[in-house]
């Protein structure tokens, strides 16, 4: 009976200690990834806006978000910079796939106005 408060503690903080781990590894990444950003990086930011560097600053980037649209956000709202081989494909996947129309949705963007 001595031994199960102290094993009780143990069984409780161990997880704890370890998940602290991983959150600190965590946010070292996320620090690294946001300190080594360049100019012309493809980038999504915490809201999912997708968008390419434009110009850097110490605590802001400056992103264009579609042509002749730069948006100014700070470094930190910045999640993840896309690969490039993954935003390859993906802009040939939208621009290659065809758009198909119903004849109920042609009919009411036709008599819309």
């Amino acid at each position: 009976m001595d031994f199960l408060f102290p094993l009780l503690i143990l069984a409780l903080l161990v997880p704890m200690f370890f998940g602290i781990r991983k959150q600190k590894r965590e946010a070292e990444k996320v620090s690294s990834m946001q300190e080594g950003l360049k100019v012309g990086d493809q980038v999504i930011t915490t809201s999912g806006l997708y968008g390419t560097v434009v110009d850097l600053d110490d605590t802001t980037v400056d992103l264009e978000i579609a042509e002749e649209v730069v948006t100014t956000w700070l470094r930190q709202a910045i999640r993840e910079v896309r690969a490039e081989e993954q935003a390859a494909e993906e802009t040939t996947a939208a621009t290659d796939a065809p758009v198909e129309e119903s004849a109920d949705q042609t009919e009411t963007r036709l008599t819309k106005d």
